[in-house]
């Protein structure tokens, strides 16, 4: 058996091998590997994606946004669950809290009813309907995972759905778009700038993952053919965060990659120059994690 699978258990043993639900699955859905549904639920709503942004609760929503959270990066999967209309939402609650803990995940942050989680509207979390919230971190050689799971039922005569979502800490999958130093360069000439995207870090930090070195040796080619050549180094960011944190960020992505060209294919410094501007020349809209991608970019820029 896998370590790391953990069943959901009622409170009578024989309930764990219950699978039944009260209604068809919706097409494509299905439990998540670690995670298996309470009996008698049935999902209502089934998504995953490779890789996607994701922010995790890490304290009750305060003025319609969390008072503390964590923005992770990775494979999500999202399930909606509609639970067994004679089951509480703090019953099923205790439940999968129960479970994770066995099961190795230790909790960042939970809260129970509306006096502790509050409610969000812009965040989909009702201060009214009995929320119940866990978010917890499975540590794993291959990839850590955390767990954000939110319940609520509207009245003790309906029945309670539960929102779990699933975000494994895997690497983007890397060599998707490719840049050489001939692109480089028609860039610069024709609009003066250039976007660089095969330049990766870490969220939330400025250390150049070492899946960049084909990019940054193109820019390094860049460089050698044109030894009159000089460039803004200019770093960029999503809107996710502060501005003023965003501009620190994208500032010292910036320095890292010019001093990794300095140090590792020997240009000269005097050639460079970092900048960052943050999220304030975005090139496609954050409002969704498509155009939030797009905005996390280095640029070169002719000085």
């Amino acid at each position: 058996m896998n370590m790391y699978r953990i069943i959901i258990a009622t409170c009578l043993l024989a309930a764990l091998t219950l699978r039944a639900a009260t209604a068809a699955d919706v097409a494509g859905g299905k439990d998540h590997p670690l995670i298996t549904r309470y009996p008698g639920s049935s999902i209502s709503e089934y998504s995953q994606q490779q890789f996607s942004a994701y922010r995790l609760p890490l304290g009750a929503p305060s003025e319609d946004k969390f008072s503390k959270s964590q923005q992770l990066e990775g494979k999500l999967t999202s399930i909606h669950y509609n639970m067994p209309e004679n089951r509480s939402a703090l019953e099923v609650f205790r439940n999968y809290q129960t479970a994770l803990k066995s099961g190795g995940f230790v909790e960042l942050f939970s809260c129970v009813g509306g006096a502790q989680c509050k409610g969000g509207q812009s965040i989909g979390w009702c201060g009214g309907c009995s929320p119940h919230h866990l978010s917890a971190k499975l540590a794993r050689p291959e990839g850590d995972v955390y767990v954000s799971l939110h319940i609520e039922q509207d009245n003790p005569g309906v029945a309670a759905w539960a929102q779990l979502d699933v975000l494994e800490m895997k690497p983007m999958e890397s060599g998707l778009i490719t840049v050489n130093a001939e692109s480089l360069a028609r860039d610069l000439d024709r609009t003066g700038h250039a976007s660089v995207y095969g330049i990766y870090f870490d969220t939330g930090k400025a250390d150049v993952k070492p899946e960049s070195d084909a990019t940054l040796q193109e820019i390094a080619k860049l460089l050698q053919r044109n030894a009159q050549l000089k460039l803004y180094v200019v770093g960029h960011t999503d809107n996710q965060g502060t501005l003023d944190m965003n501009i620190d960020l994208s500032r010292r992505r910036a320095d890292a990659v010019a001093k990794l060209l300095v140090a590792k294919y020997a240009v000269s410094a005097a050639r460079l120059s970092a900048q960052g501007d943050g999220p304030t020349a975005p090139v496609a809209s954050n409002d969704a994690e498509e155009g939030r991608a797009k905005n996390r970019r280095v640029e070169l820029v002719k000085q």
